[in-house]
């Protein structure tokens, strides 16, 4: 995992350019690193994922390509390519599943 912040405060870019896919692989680039939260780009191979854990703040996924399934609460979410999923404050999450690839950004 990559937890140095990337440099691009003040200028346009394409989050799907800034994170490629690795085999076998989970790939991540910190955007941005604050006390109050981050912003992480991930790229996920097949059949990999994230563990479970929970988190003090609301965090959000939006998903560049690909289909997510996220596990919130023992409820199952299915998450398309251009939407977006609030996942809220110490609920136990997420357990990524997919058969394919998955490029997402993390807020």
């Amino acid at each position: 995992m990559n937890n140095k912040p990337a440099t691009l405060k003040g200028i346009p870019f394409n989050l799907e350019k800034h994170v490629n896919y690795a085999d076998g692989s989970v790939v991540s680039k910190t955007l941005l690193k604050q006390d109050i939260g981050n912003i992480t780009l991930f790229a996920f191979d097949s059949c990999q994922g994230l563990s479970e854990h929970t988190a003090p703040f609301d965090a959000v996924v939006y998903i560049l390509d690909g289909q997510a399934r996220i596990t919130i609460g023992g409820k199952t979410q299915t998450v398309n390519a251009g939407e977006m999923l609030i996942m809220p404050a110490k609920q136990q999450t997420p357990r990524l599943a997919r058969k394919k690839n998955l490029r997402c950004c993390w807020l």
